[in-house]
């Protein structure tokens, strides 16, 4: 068996191979439909395993450079058409409106509970990109050693050790929280909902970026708010000069946003905005409740700082989760809630007593053993080529006037439909052929963005993914002519 010395781990190496190639595609030594030396061949050039090898072209395959082909190699593969345009930005809009989205967003999700469905419409990731194997391990192996704490409430603020990691992660962010500041909730929902309850009541008004995740669109309906929606640009973010508008017009009492990444955009807001926001709302103690559950999911060298990390008043109700990177069936998120702590905490008690034990403590001890940061690493750079994958397909397949935007995190793509074509007319087109979207509708509180469609990229790229992309394009089309 070959020794490959000076790496601890081999994804180190097997980037160091897939970089080698990378390369020659680049320099034009290996051009479209060339066939890439064997994988063994390789492997006796760069004195590697096979494995490694192997784990290099998945990587290739991925970013979309070479291709798989049955009984025959690996290949390069062809340039696709260059990625359209960014989608337009929202309008302003100028009245406060209760949403009402509830039944469409009901058949989205309907449809994603049948598994022959291709889920382009769902948030979620594949579940072969999640450390599932370790985590059932880890999860089993706590069950054992527990004994009664397993099984017993972890009452408000929750499980010390894994408040305990988040603030330890928290001063990479520029936050330095203290565990006595975060409370662990029942995903990063619950976590949102009670910071809406503790700083405002049914009547008032709440800021949203526009497009908005429905999630919070159904979230702020259910308690009876009224929102104003404040246009996002797609690659920055909320219009701050629309919302200090808006702040003028309207008595709105909390604003609602993701600024890294935000689902559906993709959009970054940069720092000197984030800071920007927090001193406006600061200036009139309105408070900022962020999401920032796509935080991690950075394409670029550096995780982007929340607002929060700006935050001098304690105005800033940050909440996020772990459903987006390691297990969604654990329902494992937490708030920072700020001045508001004490509230949200009575709050939690009072909604669902405590949040599971033993799925906290399982995150906490893949937290801690440093699994987390090694997961991180391969999952961003599978949705990277993942996202770029799926871009690459829609400037293909789709009918000129398509525009996409460009996301650096996450793993959404807001695609903007061809003049006059129907967001809601696609759905029902694509759903009648096992094609699942979410129409743009649904990202608005007055059901706006007609022209529109979210995508996830959130399943690897298979045969499956590019037939259902190619049909869908199609079905564009038909929907366009009509």
């Amino acid at each position: 068996m070959q020794q490959e010395i000076g790496v601890e781990d081999g994804s180190l190496l097997y980037e160091r191979v897939a970089s080698h190639v990378a390369g020659l595609i680049e320099r034009g030594t290996l051009r479209a439909g060339d066939r890439i030396p064997s994988v063994r061949r390789l492997s006796r050039q760069q004195g590697v395993s096979v494995a490694t090898v192997l784990q290099a072209y998945l990587h290739l395959e991925n970013r979309g450079l070479i291709e798989a082909r049955p009984q025959s190699g690996h290949y390069v593969r062809a340039r696709k058409a260059p990625v359209p345009p960014e989608p337009r930005s929202a309008r302003a809009c100028t009245t406060a409106s209760r949403p009402s989205i509830e039944s469409l967003v009901a058949k989205v999700y309907g449809a994603l509970r049948d598994p022959s469905i291709v889920p382009f419409g769902g948030g979620f990731l594949g579940p072969e990109l999640l450390p599932t194997d370790r985590l059932n391990r880890t999860l089993s192996t706590i069950a054992r050693s527990a004994g009664g704490a397993g099984v017993a409430y972890d009452l408000p603020p929750g499980l010390l050790a894994l408040r305990r990691q988040i603030a330890r992660r928290s001063i990479e962010w520029g936050c330095a929280l203290s565990a006595d500041e975060v409370v662990t909730t029942v995903g990063a929902m619950e976590a949102l909902h009670l910071c809406l309850r503790a700083v405002t009541r049914p009547g008032d008004t709440v800021a949203v970026e526009s497009p908005a995740y429905y999630g919070l669109l159904r979230l702020l309906a259910s308690l009876g708010m009224r929102v104003i929606e404040i246009p996002a640009h797609p690659r920055t973010g909320m219009d701050l000069g629309a919302l200090a508008e808006a702040l003028g017009r309207h008595k709105i009492r909390a604003v609602m946003a993701i600024p890294n990444f935000n689902n559906p955009l993709g959009s970054l807001m940069p720092d000197e905005a984030k800071e920007e926001l927090v001193e406006m709302l600061g200036r009139r103690d309105i408070p900022l409740i962020e999401d920032d559950i796509y935080g991690d999911l950075y394409f670029g060298e550096e995780r982007p700082r929340p607002a929060k990390a700006f935050d001098r008043r304690g105005l800033v109700m940050l909440c996020s989760s772990f459903s987006k990177t390691v297990a969604p069936g654990y329902r494992v998120g937490w708030a920072a809630p700020g001045r508001f702590r004490e509230e949200v905490e009575q709050l939690k008690f009072a909604q669902s007593v405590a949040t599971a034990t033993l799925p906290q403590m399982a995150v906490a001890d893949f937290l801690d053993n440093g699994g987390y940061d090694h997961h991180l690493r391969a999952l961003r750079r599978r949705l990277a080529a993942q996202v770029e994958r799926m871009s690459e397909a829609v400037a293909e397949h789709f009918p000129p006037g398509t525009r996409v935007s460009r996301p650096a995190g996450g793993f959404m793509l807001w695609v903007e439909l061809p003049p006059g074509t129907s967001a809601l007319a696609l759905f029902e087109r694509a759903l009648a052929r096992g094609i699942s979207i979410a129409p743009g509708p649904i990202f608005s509180a007055k059901q706006r963005f007609s022209g529109y469609i979210r995508l996830s990229c959130g399943l690897p790229w298979s045969d499956l993914l590019d037939n259902a992309i190619r049909a869908l394009g199609r079905l564009c089309a038909e929907c366009s002519s009509i």
